[in-house]
């Protein structure tokens, strides 16, 4: 039996788990030197908050270190049992924790992506920052719809994001999840803000999907720049795919 799927069976040890979890990213950010690029990205970015923050799968671990401590975040969080483990670590970073996951076909339902999607709007409407992955469960570094429905719904720009550190794990799941280490050198890099028309159609929100995947992808390729290395998740990205959402 998967270790979290243990870990997360009592609410003892998911408190415990994630409370370590989040003292243990407290200290990778402490101990990192970081820079940021843009120097002015708060400057750039801060009018436009509520923003929705994009990321790709495995790169959730540290996003929420882009994040300044005025402003009030909350994270789409998957229902599965890794998911449950962090939804405490976020708690504990002070990131509240909206349950649901994006999915394909018949599943979105099952999976709570209609309901948390509503709570997303709320949370924007609100004046929360949501952060979400851009691509679905499976199909890494492909953008899906999830992402710019909820940016066509709420008016919010998406604003790509990714945080990195030269000394790191990466674990051989599908999305090649990737975790900082401490005493390195980090980077935190935020693209430009993508906007979505409220009257956006399937050939428009097919841009903004197109869009989406390459501000991501110019993201991550220039952080892991920064450090000295180079984005282990790019191979993952299906080159016949087109940026096409499944």
């Amino acid at each position: 039996m998967d270790l979290l799927k243990r870990l997360s069976r009592t609410r003892a040890a998911r408190e415990i788990f994630g409370f370590a979890m989040a003292r243990y990213l407290g200290l990778v950010r402490r101990t990192n030197r970081w820079v940021m690029e843009p120097a002015d990205a708060y400057e750039r970015i801060g009018p436009l908050m509520p923003v929705i923050a994009a990321m790709w799968h495995g790169q959730h671990f540290m996003i929420h270190f882009a994040k300044r401590p005025e402003d009030r975040a909350a994270s789409l969080v998957s229902r599965s049992a890794d998911g449950e483990l962090n939804a405490v670590a976020l708690r504990h970073v002070g990131v509240r924790a909206i349950r649901g996951s994006g999915a394909r076909g018949r599943d979105f339902r099952e999976k709570g992506g209609v309901s948390a999607l509503r709570a997303m709007l709320r949370a924007l409407e609100d004046g929360e920052m949501v952060v979400l992955t851009a691509d679905v469960p499976k199909i890494a570094r492909i953008c899906g719809e999830g992402i710019v429905t909820l940016a066509k719904l709420s008016g919010r720009p998406i604003v790509p994001v990714a945080v990195v550190t030269s000394r790191r794990i990466v674990f051989q799941s599908w999305d090649r999840a990737s975790l900082g280490l401490p005493f390195g050198r980090g980077a935190m890099v935020l693209g430009d803000p993508i906007f979505v028309p409220r009257h956006a159609d399937a050939a428009a929100l097919g841009e903004a999907r197109r869009a989406v995947e390459a501000g991501l992808d110019r993201v991550h390729e220039r952080a892991y720049a920064l450090v000295g290395a180079r984005d282990p998740g790019a191979a993952l990205k299906a080159p016949a795919a087109g940026g096409q959402a499944a």
